[in-house]
C-alpha cells in the first residue's frame, strides 16, 4: 500500500493553488491521474518521486516512510524505488540505447537486467544506435526500459505517449501493460486520452484545481453509471446528421471511421470533438459522452 497525504502551494495562471492529496494506492494497481492542464497532475508525480517537496505531509510505501515533514524525513529521488518516464524522453544524446540503460544501473547491480529489458522492449537491433537516429516510439521504448533498470516499486508515467501517432500509441500502450504485469509494478499514469485510460487503468483519480474530486474505476467515472454490453469502444464525434427519420453519428475510432444510428435524445446532445463511449444494449448501440 502507498499512502499519500500532503499539501503543496503551486502557482497557476490564475494565482496560487493548493494541491491537497489524501490517497491510498493498492500495490500492483494501475492508476491514472486525469484532469485539465494546471490541475496539479505532474506536481503530484514529482512530489511522489522526491523532485518536489510539499509544505506539509507524509508519504509511505509498504509501511516505509519516504516523506514525513514533521519527522524531518525526505528521501532523495535516488533512494526512492521509482521509475520515471516523461513525454520528452530525457535520454542522453551522446550515448547509445544500451549505454543509456547501463548508465541507470546501481553500483554492483547485475547487468543481466539490461539484456532482459532490451528483449522485452524489442530494442535488440537498435541497442547500439544513439537517440537522434531513433523514431519517437523507439526513443520512448528506450526511456521505458531505462526507467525499469533498477526494478522500481513504482512506475510514474507523465503523458509518455501524447506526441506519438495512434498506431504507435496503441503498440506502446500494450508494452506498458506488459511490463506493468511482468515486473509486478504499481503504476501511475498521467493521461488525457480516455481510450488509453480505459484500456490500461484499473483505477483513476480526477484532479480539479489541486483537489481529488473523483476516485474509482475509469468506466464508472467516465460513464457516471456502469454500462454493460457485448462490445464497448471509445471514439470522437466527427459529425451528427439526420437521414430520413434517424440520426447518424460519425465517429473516429483510432484510425477508423464508424457510423452509428443513435437515439434522437442521445445524438442531439453531441457535438463534433466530443469523446463518447459506444456500447451495446439489447442489440442496439447506445452513445454516451465521457470526460
Amino acid at each position: 500500500m502507498i499512502t499519500l497525504s500532503f499539501h503543496k502551494t503551486l502557482r497557476s495562471p490564475s494565482g496560487a493553488m493548493l494541491l491537497q492529496v489524501d490517497l491510498n494506492i493498492e500495490k500492483g494497481s494501475f492508476m491514472t491521474i486525469y484532469g485539465k492542464s494546471g490541475a496539479g497532475k505532474t506536481s503530484l508525480l514529482r512530489i511522489l518521486a522526491g523532485l518536489l517537496s510539499p509544505e506539509e505531509g507524509r508519504i509511505s510505501v509498504a509501511g516505509n516512510p519516504w516523506l514525513d515533514i514533521k519527522e524531518g524525513i525526505n528521501l532523495s529521488p535516488q533512494k526512492r524505488k521509482v521509475g520515471l518516464v516523461f513525454q520528452d524522453y530525457a535520454l542522453f544524446p551522446n550515448m547509445t540505447v544500451r549505454e543509456n540503460l547501463l548508465f541507470a544501473l546501481k553500483k554492483g547491480q547485475d547487468k543481466k537486467i539490461i539484456g532482459d529489458l532490451i528483449e522485452i522492449t524489442e530494442l535488440g537491433e537498435l541497442q547500439h544506435q544513439r537517440p537522434m537516429s531513433l523514431s519517437g516510439g523507439q526513443r520512448q521504448r528506450t526511456a521505458l526500459a531505462r526507467a525499469l533498470v533498477q526494478r522500481p516499486q513504482l512506475l510514474l508515467l507523465d503523458e509518455p505517449l501524447s506526441a506519438l501517432d495512434q498506431e504507435m500509441r496503441s503498440t506502446l500502450q500494450q508494452l506498458i501493460l506488459q511490463v506493468h504485469r511482468e515486473y509486478a509494478l504499481t503504476t501511475l499514469l498521467v493521461s488525457h486520452d480516455v481510450s488509453e485510460i480505459l484500456k490500461l487503468a484499473d483505477t483513476m483519480i480526477v484532479l480539479e484545481e489541486g483537489k481529488i474530486v473523483k476516485n474509482g474505476s475509469p468506466k464508472d467515472i467516465f460513464t457516471h453509471r456502469q454500462v454493460s454490453g457485448k462490445f464497448q469502444f471509445v471514439g470522437e464525434v466527427v459529425k451528427v446528421e439526420r437521414q430520413d427519420f434517424v440520426l447518424i453519428v460519425t465517429l473516429l475510432i483510432g484510425q477508423e471511421v464508424v457510423r452509428v444510428i443513435a437515439e434522437e435524445k442521445e445524438a442531439e446532445a453531441l457535438e463534433p470533438g466530443d469523446r463518447v463511449l459506444v456500447a451495446s444494449k439489447a442489440f442496439n448501440p447506445i452513445i454516451r459522452r465521457i470526460g
